[in-house]
């Protein structure tokens, strides 16, 4: 079942009693939602508390929060500056400085240092829910969100935590996953999806095998300049700091099944399917039933939460542990990512 909060109202019907996070009671935790899942919500006290003063004196604060919910929503606190400061923020609480977005997966513009701008697909797309990169052998384990200004109507990030996730997925179809992993084959140059160019970064062919060499994804180039990539990885992983078991991948958004019927049939009746911008595969390369995927998408429905944005609000999520999305939206929209702390699959491991 699909939960949604619709403005402040919405979170005080369900809020339950606040608890100070600081002497002087500057800042209370307030879960969104009774139960485990759910971000817990902070919002000053008091007027004109500094966001990023405060994140500094309680990082390990807010990290625990990030441990045990999975996403913390920043609320009320004093504007922040600059999308500096956010930078600032995220590479604080992370401990890290933010990452540049290589290997690609969706369009992206860069707004300054390790800012980008949120994936840009037309607003009236749904982005479904997935976890950040984990198609990939290494990923972002914090992510950012800076809601410069927020959209005239919709344009929710909604959140599900991966662990319930995990658990909601009928086991024959977990169990499968977790036993083969999942094969990621790209194609890039056929004038479809992004160009190997925009995805590694370069134009240059010699850094992108280094690159894939160095990643463990296996290339072809093919005619006229383009690209093929193939990549097994993980399914489920666990948690390196609380040992859970997450759902990590993105099968559903890579598998052909996800295009609109359309969509599909066209790019079939002139592409042979080895030949598609991307697809999905069990990691020994058998094909993954369709009926499976839609059970994961069920799942991640059903564990679904969703809130407004408002301007000035800040969202950092655990990437491993809650995947996010995007809603369909109308009138101006921006909202700016931050991703901090590399991880990568061997340390999983």
């Amino acid at each position: 079942m699909t939960h949604r909060l619709d403005g402040p109202a919405a979170f005080g019907r369900r809020r339950r009693e606040a608890v100070s996070l600081s002497s002087g009671s500057l800042v209370t935790a307030t879960p969104l939602l009774d139960g485990p899942a759910g971000p817990i919500w902070l919002r000053p006290a008091v007027d004109g508390v500094n966001l990023l003063a405060w994140a500094d004196s309680n990082r390990e604060t807010i990290r625990g929060h990030l441990r045990t919910q999975g996403a913390v929503l920043f609320r009320g606190f004093a504007p922040l500056r600059a999308v500096a400061e956010f930078e600032q923020l995220i590479s604080g609480i992370a401990g890290s400085e933010l990452l540049s977005y290589s290997y690609a997966s969706t369009p992206r513009t860069k707004v300054s240092g390790g800012v980008y701008t949120s994936t840009e697909y037309p607003a009236h797309q749904e982005i479904p829910l997935h976890n950040e990169m984990a198609y990939a052998r290494q990923w972002p384990m914090k992510l950012g969100f800076y809601s410069i200004k927020a959209a005239e109507r919709g344009g929710e990030t909604p959140l599900a935590d991966s662990r319930r996730v995990l658990r909601a997925i009928p086991a024959e179809v977990r169990d499968r996953f977790t036993e083969h992993g999942v094969m990621y084959v790209r194609n890039y140059g056929e004038g479809v999806d992004l160009s190997w160019q925009d995805v590694f970064g370069t134009g240059d062919r010699a850094e992108v095998e280094t690159f894939c060499r160095r990643a463990g994804i296996e290339f072809e180039w093919k005619p006229g300049d383009g690209l093929r990539t193939r990549q097994v990885c993980h399914a489920t992983l666990k948690h390196p700091e609380t040992g859970e078991e997450v759902w990590f991948n993105q099968a559903h958004l890579f598998h052909v099944s996800n295009l609109p019927d359309q969509v599909r049939s066209s790019l079939l009746e002139t592409t042979a399917e080895e030949d598609l911008p991307r697809n999905a595969y069990y990691g020994d390369g058998s094909p993954i039933d369709s009926a499976d995927l839609t059970e994961v998408r069920k799942a991640l429905r059903r564990e679904e939460i969703a809130f407004p944005w408002q301007d000035g609000d800040v969202t950092v999520v655990e990437n491993m542990l809650v995947a996010h999305g995007r809603r369909p939206f109308a009138g101006a929209r921006r909202l700016v990512v931050g991703m901090a702390e590399s991880y990568a699959a061997d340390a999983a491991a």
